[in-house]
Protein backbone atom coordinates (compact mmCIF):
# COMPACT_ATOMS: atom_id res chain seq x y z
CA UNK A 1 0.00 0.00 0.00
CA UNK A 2 0.96 3.23 -0.77
CA UNK A 3 1.79 5.84 2.72
CA UNK A 4 -1.04 8.04 4.16
CA UNK A 5 -1.49 10.66 1.61
CA UNK A 6 -3.83 13.99 1.37
CA UNK A 7 -6.04 14.50 -1.40
CA UNK A 8 -3.82 15.00 -4.42
CA UNK A 9 -3.20 18.41 -5.71
CA UNK A 10 -3.52 20.03 -2.28
CA UNK A 11 0.35 21.13 -2.33
CA UNK A 12 1.51 24.67 -4.31
CA UNK A 13 0.21 24.80 -7.55
CA UNK A 14 2.78 27.93 -8.20
CA UNK A 15 5.15 28.20 -11.30
CA UNK A 16 7.46 31.35 -12.01
CA UNK A 17 5.15 32.91 -14.48
CA UNK A 18 8.48 34.09 -17.01
CA UNK A 19 8.55 29.97 -17.58
CA UNK A 20 4.47 30.54 -19.41
CA UNK A 21 4.51 30.33 -22.93
CA UNK A 22 1.34 31.59 -24.97
CA UNK A 23 -1.22 29.38 -25.19
CA UNK A 24 -0.65 27.47 -28.74
CA UNK A 25 -4.00 25.72 -29.11
CA UNK A 26 -7.77 26.65 -28.32
CA UNK A 27 -8.67 25.75 -24.51
CA UNK A 28 -11.94 23.93 -24.26
CA UNK A 29 -14.11 25.04 -21.38
CA UNK A 30 -13.29 23.48 -18.32
CA UNK A 31 -16.74 22.51 -18.04
CA UNK A 32 -16.52 20.28 -20.75
CA UNK A 33 -13.99 17.81 -19.25
CA UNK A 34 -16.20 15.95 -17.25
CA UNK A 35 -18.09 14.54 -19.86
CA UNK A 36 -16.20 14.42 -22.61
CA UNK A 37 -12.80 12.82 -23.35
CA UNK A 38 -10.29 15.62 -25.00
CA UNK A 39 -6.72 14.19 -24.70
CA UNK A 40 -5.62 16.98 -26.67
CA UNK A 41 -6.70 19.61 -23.73
CA UNK A 42 -4.31 20.43 -21.24
CA UNK A 43 -4.23 22.67 -18.34
CA UNK A 44 -6.60 24.53 -19.31
CA UNK A 45 -6.01 27.62 -16.95
CA UNK A 46 -2.38 28.49 -17.74
CA UNK A 47 -1.49 25.92 -21.33
CA UNK A 48 0.65 23.85 -18.61
CA UNK A 49 1.72 20.49 -19.05
CA UNK A 50 1.90 18.60 -15.59
CA UNK A 51 4.01 15.18 -15.50
CA UNK A 52 3.79 12.66 -12.83
CA UNK A 53 6.91 10.42 -13.32
CA UNK A 54 6.19 6.40 -12.36
CA UNK A 55 9.85 4.68 -11.80
CA UNK A 56 12.01 6.79 -9.88
CA UNK A 57 15.67 4.90 -11.76
CA UNK A 58 17.94 5.79 -13.61
CA UNK A 59 16.06 6.26 -16.97
CA UNK A 60 13.12 7.76 -14.95
CA UNK A 61 14.95 10.60 -14.10
CA UNK A 62 16.84 10.89 -17.24
CA UNK A 63 13.78 11.07 -18.84
CA UNK A 64 12.21 13.25 -16.53
CA UNK A 65 15.28 15.43 -16.95
CA UNK A 66 14.67 15.51 -20.81
CA UNK A 67 10.71 16.46 -20.31
CA UNK A 68 11.77 19.12 -18.27
CA UNK A 69 14.09 20.56 -21.09
CA UNK A 70 11.62 20.56 -23.78
CA UNK A 71 11.18 23.82 -26.41
CA UNK A 72 7.94 23.14 -26.70
CA UNK A 73 6.50 23.67 -22.48
CA UNK A 74 5.79 25.11 -19.97
CA UNK A 75 5.45 22.05 -18.73
CA UNK A 76 6.01 20.94 -14.72
CA UNK A 77 6.17 17.62 -13.19
CA UNK A 78 3.72 17.45 -9.78
CA UNK A 79 3.96 14.14 -8.74
CA UNK A 80 6.62 10.98 -8.37
CA UNK A 81 6.11 7.18 -8.00
CA UNK A 82 8.14 4.30 -6.69
CA UNK A 83 8.10 1.15 -4.17
CA UNK A 84 11.50 2.65 -3.26
CA UNK A 85 11.22 5.82 -0.58
CA UNK A 86 15.31 6.30 -1.33
CA UNK A 87 14.82 7.01 -5.11
CA UNK A 88 11.86 8.95 -4.80
CA UNK A 89 13.50 11.33 -2.90
CA UNK A 90 17.05 11.52 -5.18
CA UNK A 91 14.99 12.61 -8.29
CA UNK A 92 13.27 15.46 -6.40
CA UNK A 93 16.43 16.39 -5.23
CA UNK A 94 18.27 16.30 -8.30
CA UNK A 95 15.23 17.74 -10.76
CA UNK A 96 14.88 20.43 -7.89
CA UNK A 97 18.69 21.46 -8.50
CA UNK A 98 18.53 21.30 -12.34
CA UNK A 99 15.05 22.52 -12.89
CA UNK A 100 13.35 24.12 -9.79
CA UNK A 101 10.78 26.54 -11.26
CA UNK A 102 9.43 23.39 -12.97
CA UNK A 103 9.40 21.28 -10.10
CA UNK A 104 5.76 21.12 -8.19
CA UNK A 105 5.95 18.17 -5.82
CA UNK A 106 5.31 18.45 -2.33
CA UNK A 107 5.14 15.24 0.07
CA UNK A 108 1.91 14.48 -0.43
CA UNK A 109 2.88 13.94 -3.96
CA UNK A 110 5.55 11.72 -3.46
CA UNK A 111 3.88 8.13 -3.35
CA UNK A 112 5.50 4.73 -2.48
CA UNK A 113 4.29 0.99 -2.88
CA UNK A 114 3.32 -0.35 -5.59
CA UNK A 115 -0.50 1.14 -6.29
CA UNK A 116 1.83 4.31 -5.97
CA UNK A 117 1.05 4.54 -9.75
CA UNK A 118 -2.62 5.39 -9.27
CA UNK A 119 -2.37 8.04 -6.86
CA UNK A 120 0.46 9.75 -9.05
CA UNK A 121 -1.58 9.17 -12.26
CA UNK A 122 -4.64 10.60 -10.31
CA UNK A 123 -2.87 14.07 -9.90
CA UNK A 124 -3.04 14.61 -14.01
CA UNK A 125 -5.77 16.05 -15.90
CA UNK A 126 -6.67 15.19 -19.58
CA UNK A 127 -3.88 16.17 -22.02
CA UNK A 128 -0.97 15.18 -18.99
CA UNK A 129 1.85 12.97 -19.07
CA UNK A 130 2.04 10.13 -17.12
CA UNK A 131 5.83 8.87 -18.01
CA UNK A 132 6.09 4.98 -17.09
CA UNK A 133 9.08 4.20 -16.23
CA UNK A 134 9.20 1.14 -14.16
CA UNK A 135 10.46 -2.31 -14.61
CA UNK A 136 8.56 -3.49 -17.99
CA UNK A 137 6.70 -6.09 -16.32
CA UNK A 138 4.44 -3.00 -14.97
CA UNK A 139 3.93 -1.21 -18.32
CA UNK A 140 0.67 -2.85 -18.97
CA UNK A 141 -0.97 -2.81 -16.14
CA UNK A 142 -0.04 1.26 -15.76
CA UNK A 143 -0.94 1.92 -19.03
CA UNK A 144 -4.37 0.56 -18.80
CA UNK A 145 -5.57 2.93 -15.93
CA UNK A 146 -3.46 5.93 -17.78
CA UNK A 147 -5.92 5.19 -20.91
CA UNK A 148 -8.96 4.81 -18.33
CA UNK A 149 -7.94 8.25 -16.77
CA UNK A 150 -6.98 10.36 -20.59
CA UNK A 151 -3.78 10.76 -19.81
CA UNK A 152 -0.55 11.02 -22.31
CA UNK A 153 2.18 8.79 -22.20
CA UNK A 154 5.64 8.41 -22.11
CA UNK A 155 6.91 4.22 -21.78
CA UNK A 156 10.19 3.22 -21.28
CA UNK A 157 11.34 0.23 -23.20
CA UNK A 158 10.78 -2.72 -23.94
CA UNK A 159 7.08 -2.78 -23.38
CA UNK A 160 6.32 -6.11 -22.95
CA UNK A 161 8.49 -9.28 -22.02
CA UNK A 162 6.56 -12.06 -23.25
CA UNK A 163 3.74 -13.17 -25.00
CA UNK A 164 0.78 -12.65 -23.59
CA UNK A 165 2.35 -9.10 -21.99
CA UNK A 166 2.44 -8.47 -26.16
CA UNK A 167 -1.18 -9.01 -26.60
CA UNK A 168 -2.48 -7.34 -23.85
CA UNK A 169 -0.32 -4.39 -25.74
CA UNK A 170 -1.28 -4.94 -28.65
CA UNK A 171 -4.97 -4.16 -27.45
CA UNK A 172 -4.38 -1.40 -25.31
CA UNK A 173 -2.49 0.75 -28.28
CA UNK A 174 -5.45 -0.01 -29.88
CA UNK A 175 -7.86 1.58 -26.86
CA UNK A 176 -5.10 4.73 -26.99
CA UNK A 177 -5.22 5.66 -30.78
CA UNK A 178 -9.53 5.23 -30.29
CA UNK A 179 -8.79 7.73 -27.41
CA UNK A 180 -6.43 10.50 -29.20
CA UNK A 181 -3.89 9.64 -26.87
CA UNK A 182 -0.40 10.56 -27.62
CA UNK A 183 2.17 7.89 -26.19
CA UNK A 184 5.78 8.28 -26.80
CA UNK A 185 8.16 4.62 -26.38
CA UNK A 186 11.56 5.17 -25.58
CA UNK A 187 13.01 3.65 -28.76
CA UNK A 188 14.78 6.94 -28.83
CA UNK A 189 16.83 5.68 -31.86
CA UNK A 190 13.79 6.12 -34.42
CA UNK A 191 13.97 9.99 -33.61
CA UNK A 192 17.72 10.15 -34.65
CA UNK A 193 17.73 12.59 -37.70
CA UNK A 194 20.91 10.77 -39.25
CA UNK A 195 19.17 7.61 -39.19
CA UNK A 196 16.32 8.48 -40.52
CA UNK A 197 18.49 10.14 -43.40
CA UNK A 198 20.24 6.69 -43.66
CA UNK A 199 16.60 5.14 -43.85
CA UNK A 200 15.53 7.29 -46.61
CA UNK A 201 18.59 6.33 -48.89
CA UNK A 202 18.26 2.70 -48.48
CA UNK A 203 14.63 2.85 -49.11
CA UNK A 204 15.48 4.77 -52.34
CA UNK A 205 18.08 2.05 -53.33
CA UNK A 206 21.41 3.42 -52.86
CA UNK A 207 22.78 0.11 -51.38
CA UNK A 208 20.20 -2.19 -53.47
CA UNK A 209 17.90 -4.45 -51.44
CA UNK A 210 19.10 -5.31 -47.85
CA UNK A 211 20.03 -9.13 -47.35
CA UNK A 212 22.02 -9.26 -44.16
CA UNK A 213 22.18 -6.63 -40.91
CA UNK A 214 24.72 -7.43 -38.62
CA UNK A 215 24.67 -5.99 -34.88
CA UNK A 216 26.97 -6.28 -31.56
CA UNK A 217 26.62 -4.96 -28.51
CA UNK A 218 29.66 -6.74 -26.42
CA UNK A 219 30.49 -5.04 -22.97
CA UNK A 220 31.44 -6.05 -19.43
CA UNK A 221 28.31 -6.73 -16.79
CA UNK A 222 26.11 -3.51 -16.86
CA UNK A 223 23.32 -2.01 -14.13
CA UNK A 224 21.59 -5.07 -12.37
CA UNK A 225 22.53 -8.46 -14.56
CA UNK A 226 24.31 -10.03 -12.89
CA UNK A 227 22.70 -10.44 -8.76
CA UNK A 228 24.21 -12.64 -5.39
CA UNK A 229 21.71 -14.37 -3.75
CA UNK A 230 19.08 -11.72 -2.00
CA UNK A 231 20.76 -10.86 1.58
CA UNK A 232 17.93 -10.74 3.13
CA UNK A 233 18.03 -7.32 3.54
CA UNK A 234 14.70 -6.75 0.86
CA UNK A 235 11.52 -8.95 0.85
CA UNK A 236 12.00 -11.37 -2.41
CA UNK A 237 9.78 -9.43 -4.33
CA UNK A 238 11.96 -6.06 -4.01
CA UNK A 239 14.91 -7.78 -4.16
CA UNK A 240 13.73 -8.73 -7.58
CA UNK A 241 12.19 -5.46 -8.43
CA UNK A 242 15.27 -3.33 -7.44
CA UNK A 243 17.89 -6.19 -9.48
CA UNK A 244 14.91 -6.31 -12.37
CA UNK A 245 17.77 -6.82 -15.22
CA UNK A 246 18.38 -10.05 -13.12
CA UNK A 247 14.70 -11.64 -13.37
CA UNK A 248 12.86 -12.33 -16.81
CA UNK A 249 9.57 -11.62 -15.38
CA UNK A 250 10.33 -7.88 -14.35
CA UNK A 251 12.41 -7.05 -17.32
CA UNK A 252 12.85 -10.10 -20.11
CA UNK A 253 16.19 -10.27 -18.72
CA UNK A 254 19.42 -8.29 -20.12
CA UNK A 255 18.71 -9.25 -23.41
CA UNK A 256 15.22 -7.52 -24.20
CA UNK A 257 16.43 -4.33 -21.73
CA UNK A 258 20.04 -3.82 -23.55
CA UNK A 259 19.66 -4.97 -26.93
CA UNK A 260 16.59 -3.67 -28.27
CA UNK A 261 17.54 -0.70 -29.50
CA UNK A 262 20.05 -2.47 -31.68
CA UNK A 263 17.01 -4.81 -32.63
CA UNK A 264 14.73 -1.81 -33.51
CA UNK A 265 16.78 -0.13 -35.53
CA UNK A 266 18.06 -3.07 -38.00
CA UNK A 267 14.60 -3.63 -38.09
CA UNK A 268 13.59 -0.22 -39.07
CA UNK A 269 16.05 0.05 -41.99
CA UNK A 270 14.19 -3.13 -43.57
CA UNK A 271 10.64 -1.15 -42.75
CA UNK A 272 9.74 -5.07 -41.66
CA UNK A 273 10.45 -7.49 -38.42
CA UNK A 274 11.83 -10.79 -38.33
CA UNK A 275 9.69 -13.80 -38.84
CA UNK A 276 12.06 -16.54 -37.17
CA UNK A 277 14.98 -16.79 -34.94
CA UNK A 278 17.71 -19.22 -34.69
CA UNK A 279 20.32 -18.42 -31.35
CA UNK A 280 23.22 -19.74 -28.95
CA UNK A 281 23.45 -18.43 -25.91
CA UNK A 282 25.66 -20.09 -22.28
CA UNK A 283 26.81 -18.77 -19.19
CA UNK A 284 29.93 -18.78 -18.17
CA UNK A 285 32.60 -17.80 -14.76
CA UNK A 286 29.24 -16.86 -12.92
CA UNK A 287 30.76 -17.66 -9.43
CA UNK A 288 27.93 -16.53 -7.31
CA UNK A 289 25.81 -15.28 -8.96
CA UNK A 290 22.07 -16.15 -9.24
CA UNK A 291 20.52 -14.48 -12.09
CA UNK A 292 18.15 -16.02 -14.79
CA UNK A 293 20.86 -14.12 -17.99
CA UNK A 294 22.73 -15.63 -20.05
CA UNK A 295 26.65 -13.81 -20.26
CA UNK A 296 26.40 -14.38 -24.46
CA UNK A 297 23.93 -14.47 -26.89
CA UNK A 298 24.21 -15.39 -31.13
CA UNK A 299 20.81 -15.05 -32.93
CA UNK A 300 20.18 -15.50 -36.31
CA UNK A 301 16.99 -13.45 -37.40
CA UNK A 302 15.27 -14.15 -40.73
CA UNK A 303 12.88 -11.58 -42.68
CA UNK A 304 9.85 -13.15 -44.94
CA UNK A 305 12.11 -12.11 -48.07
CA UNK A 306 14.96 -14.24 -46.79
CA UNK A 307 16.83 -11.73 -45.47
CA UNK A 308 19.26 -12.21 -42.30
CA UNK A 309 19.98 -10.00 -39.74
CA UNK A 310 23.14 -11.57 -36.88
CA UNK A 311 22.93 -10.34 -33.47
CA UNK A 312 25.69 -10.71 -31.11
CA UNK A 313 25.51 -9.79 -27.51
CA UNK A 314 28.02 -10.18 -24.48
CA UNK A 315 28.13 -9.27 -20.54
CA UNK A 316 31.65 -10.34 -20.00
CA UNK A 317 34.89 -8.76 -18.85
CA UNK A 318 38.11 -8.49 -20.08
CA UNK A 319 36.60 -9.13 -23.80
CA UNK A 320 36.56 -7.02 -27.11
CA UNK A 321 34.09 -4.90 -26.93
CA UNK A 322 31.90 -3.55 -29.19
CA UNK A 323 28.45 -1.24 -29.52
CA UNK A 324 27.49 -0.88 -33.54
CA UNK A 325 24.74 -2.06 -35.94
CA UNK A 326 25.32 -2.53 -40.02
CA UNK A 327 23.50 -2.81 -43.12
CA UNK A 328 24.67 -5.06 -46.46
CA UNK A 329 23.04 -4.49 -49.78
CA UNK A 330 23.26 -5.41 -53.18
CA UNK A 331 24.97 -2.83 -53.95
CA UNK A 332 27.30 -1.61 -50.89
CA UNK A 333 27.10 -1.16 -46.72
CA UNK A 334 26.19 1.04 -43.97
CA UNK A 335 26.64 2.21 -40.53
CA UNK A 336 23.81 2.44 -38.76
CA UNK A 337 25.39 3.30 -35.36
CA UNK A 338 28.84 3.52 -35.26
CA UNK A 339 29.48 2.85 -30.97
CA UNK A 340 26.75 3.41 -29.08
CA UNK A 341 23.25 5.04 -29.32
CA UNK A 342 24.61 8.74 -29.97
CA UNK A 343 25.90 9.88 -32.08
CA UNK A 344 24.86 7.39 -34.66
CA UNK A 345 27.57 8.37 -37.42
CA UNK A 346 25.97 7.16 -39.70
CA UNK A 347 27.55 6.26 -43.76
CA UNK A 348 27.17 4.36 -46.70
CA UNK A 349 29.87 2.45 -48.94
CA UNK A 350 29.70 1.26 -52.79
CA UNK A 351 30.59 -2.00 -52.26
CA UNK A 352 31.41 -4.16 -48.73
CA UNK A 353 34.58 -2.38 -48.00
CA UNK A 354 34.41 -0.43 -45.15
CA UNK A 355 37.59 0.35 -45.07
CA UNK A 356 37.65 2.79 -48.23
CA UNK A 357 36.27 6.42 -48.52
CA UNK A 358 32.06 6.16 -47.75
CA UNK A 359 30.33 8.36 -50.52
CA UNK A 360 27.95 9.56 -47.84
CA UNK A 361 27.83 10.52 -44.10
CA UNK A 362 25.84 12.28 -42.24
CA UNK A 363 27.88 15.63 -42.24
CA UNK A 364 25.67 17.65 -39.63
CA UNK A 365 25.64 17.94 -35.66
CA UNK A 366 23.14 15.21 -34.28
CA UNK A 367 21.06 16.37 -31.85
CA UNK A 368 20.66 13.77 -28.74
CA UNK A 369 17.81 11.16 -29.53
CA UNK A 370 16.92 11.38 -26.11
CA UNK A 371 15.67 14.62 -26.00
CA UNK A 372 14.36 14.56 -29.55
CA UNK A 373 11.70 12.50 -28.42
CA UNK A 374 10.52 14.27 -25.81
CA UNK A 375 9.94 17.63 -27.96
CA UNK A 376 8.61 15.18 -30.68
CA UNK A 377 5.64 14.00 -28.09
CA UNK A 378 5.41 17.40 -26.74
CA UNK A 379 4.96 18.96 -30.21
CA UNK A 380 2.00 15.86 -31.12
CA UNK A 381 0.93 17.55 -28.08
CA UNK A 382 0.47 21.02 -28.67
CA UNK A 383 -0.38 20.37 -32.06
CA UNK A 384 -2.61 17.76 -31.85
CA UNK A 385 -1.24 15.58 -33.97
CA UNK A 386 -1.69 11.60 -34.33
CA UNK A 387 1.87 10.41 -32.59
CA UNK A 388 0.98 6.96 -30.89
CA UNK A 389 4.08 4.17 -30.23
CA UNK A 390 3.00 1.43 -28.59
CA UNK A 391 2.23 -1.00 -31.37
CA UNK A 392 5.68 -0.63 -32.87
CA UNK A 393 6.98 -0.63 -29.44
CA UNK A 394 5.26 -3.88 -28.89
CA UNK A 395 6.43 -5.27 -31.45
CA UNK A 396 9.97 -4.54 -31.31
CA UNK A 397 9.62 -6.04 -27.63
CA UNK A 398 8.07 -9.10 -29.37
CA UNK A 399 11.43 -9.74 -32.14
CA UNK A 400 13.59 -9.22 -28.65
CA UNK A 401 11.86 -12.08 -27.10
CA UNK A 402 11.84 -13.96 -29.77
CA UNK A 403 15.52 -14.11 -30.45
CA UNK A 404 15.67 -14.78 -26.73
CA UNK A 405 13.10 -17.44 -26.38
CA UNK A 406 15.52 -19.19 -29.64
CA UNK A 407 18.85 -18.92 -27.28
CA UNK A 408 16.97 -19.98 -23.65
CA UNK A 409 15.05 -23.30 -25.21
CA UNK A 410 17.47 -24.17 -28.05
CA UNK A 411 14.92 -24.44 -30.59
CA UNK A 412 14.14 -22.33 -34.03
CA UNK A 413 11.17 -20.08 -32.99
CA UNK A 414 8.38 -18.46 -35.24
CA UNK A 415 7.40 -15.16 -34.38
CA UNK A 416 3.74 -16.10 -34.03
CA UNK A 417 4.83 -19.17 -31.80
CA UNK A 418 6.20 -16.40 -28.85
CA UNK A 419 3.00 -13.97 -29.83
CA UNK A 420 0.43 -17.05 -29.28
CA UNK A 421 2.32 -18.49 -26.11
CA UNK A 422 0.90 -19.41 -23.13
CA UNK A 423 3.82 -18.84 -20.57
CA UNK A 424 3.30 -15.37 -19.25
CA UNK A 425 5.94 -14.87 -16.82
CA UNK A 426 4.38 -12.89 -14.42
CA UNK A 427 0.44 -13.24 -14.68
CA UNK A 428 -0.89 -11.53 -11.08
CA UNK A 429 1.85 -8.39 -11.59
CA UNK A 430 -1.01 -6.43 -10.95
CA UNK A 431 -1.47 -8.01 -7.39
CA UNK A 432 2.36 -7.80 -6.25
CA UNK A 433 2.66 -6.76 -2.53
CA UNK A 434 5.85 -6.13 -0.45
CA UNK A 435 5.62 -9.46 1.39
CA UNK A 436 3.79 -11.52 -1.17
CA UNK A 437 5.22 -13.95 -3.42
CA UNK A 438 7.58 -12.84 -5.83
CA UNK A 439 7.21 -14.23 -9.92
CA UNK A 440 10.01 -16.52 -8.92
CA UNK A 441 11.05 -17.38 -5.70
CA UNK A 442 14.42 -18.79 -5.43
CA UNK A 443 15.13 -22.83 -4.45
CA UNK A 444 16.68 -23.56 -0.76
CA UNK A 445 20.08 -22.85 -2.36
CA UNK A 446 19.11 -19.28 -2.64
CA UNK A 447 18.72 -19.77 -6.56
CA UNK A 448 16.43 -18.97 -9.43
CA UNK A 449 14.87 -21.52 -12.16
CA UNK A 450 16.90 -20.33 -15.40
CA UNK A 451 16.76 -21.16 -19.30
CA UNK A 452 18.46 -24.94 -19.77
CA UNK A 453 18.16 -25.16 -23.95
CA UNK A 454 17.67 -28.63 -25.03
CA UNK A 455 15.90 -29.63 -21.97
CA UNK A 456 13.37 -26.79 -21.49
CA UNK A 457 12.27 -26.25 -25.11
CA UNK A 458 8.43 -25.03 -24.71
CA UNK A 459 9.29 -22.76 -22.13
CA UNK A 460 12.23 -19.96 -21.11
CA UNK A 461 12.48 -21.63 -17.27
Amino acid sequence: MTKPITECGSGSDSINRRHFLKTTTAIAAASALAGVNLPHVFAAEDNTIRLALIGCGGRGGGALANALSTPHGPVKVVALADVFEQRVKAVYDNVSSSHKDLVDVPKDRMFVGFDAYRKAIDCLRPGDIVMLCTPPAFRWVHFKYAIEKGVNCFMEKPVTVDGPTTRKMFQLADESVKKNLKVGVGLMCRHSEARAELYDRIKGGQIGDVVTLRAYRLHGPVAECFVPRNPGELTETLYQVKNFHSFLWASGGLFSDFYIHNIDECCWMTGSWPVKAEALGGRHYRGEMVDQNFDTYDVEYTFADGAKFFFQGRCMDGCTTRFASYAHGAKGAAIISANGHTPAKCKIWSGQDMTKSPIWSYGQRESNPYQTEWNDLLQAIRKDKAFNEVRRGAEASLISSLGRMAAHTGQAIIRDDVLNSDHEFAPDVDKLTNDGPAPVMPDKDGKYPIPQPGVKTKREY
